[in-house]
C-alpha cells in the first residue's frame, strides 16, 4: 500500500496561482465609452437626478404655461417639443444604462472567479495541512508504541 504524502509548503507555494484584484483587472479592460457608460449608469440611476429631471421639467412647463407671456421662452405648443426631447433622451438612456448593467455584471463575474481562485487555494493549504497532522499523529503514536513495547 503506497502512502500518500502530503505536499510540502513549498510545493504548495509552485502550485499557487498569483493573487488579483479583479477591481483593478476590470478598470484596465474598460475603454473610454465603457467608462462613459458607466458614469452614465452610475449618476443617471439616482433619485437625485430623477429630481434634477422632474423639478427641471415642473419649472420649464410653469414658466412657459403660467409665466408673462412676453417672458415666456418656450410658448405653447413648443413645450410639446420639450416633451418629446425628454422621451428621446429617455429612449437613448436606456440602452446606455443597459451597458452600464452589462459592464458591472461582467465585473462582478470576474470578482467572483478571483473569489473562486482564492477559495481553491485555501482548500488545498488546508487539505496539506490536515495531511501534514494526520502524518504528525502517526508518527507520535509510532512513537508512543514503541516506547509502551520497551521494558
Amino acid at each position: 500500500m503506497e502512502k500518500h504524502q502530503p505536499k510540502s509548503v513549498n510545493e504548495l507555494t509552485a502550485m499557487r496561482k498569483p493573487l488579483r484584484n479583479a477591481n483593478i483587472e476590470h478598470k484596465q479592460k474598460l475603454s473610454a465609452l465603457d467608462k462613459l457608460a458607466l458614469w452614465i449608469t452610475t449618476h443617471v440611476g439616482t433619485m437625485g437626478f430623477f429630481f434634477v429631471i422632474f423639478i427641471w421639467t415642473v419649472i420649464w412647463l410653469s414658466w412657459n404655461s403660467l409665466g408673462p407671456k412676453e417672458q415666456r421662452f418656450d410658448p405653447f405648443p413648443a413645450f410639446v417639443l420639450w416633451l418629446f426631447i425628454s422621451n428621446m433622451i429617455q429612449i437613448f438612456l436606456m440602452p446606455l444604462i443597459m451597458i452600464g448593467q452589462n459592464l458591472q455584471s461582467n465585473h462582478a463575474e470576474i470578482r467572483a472567479e478571483a473569489d473562486f481562485d482564492v477559495n481553491t487555494k485555501a482548500e488545498r493549504e488546508i487539505e496539506a495541512i490536515l495531511m501534514h497532522l494526520e502524518n504528525q499523529n502517526k508518527i507520535m503514536m509510532d512513537i508512543l508504541e514503541k516506547l509502551d513495547k520497551k521494558p
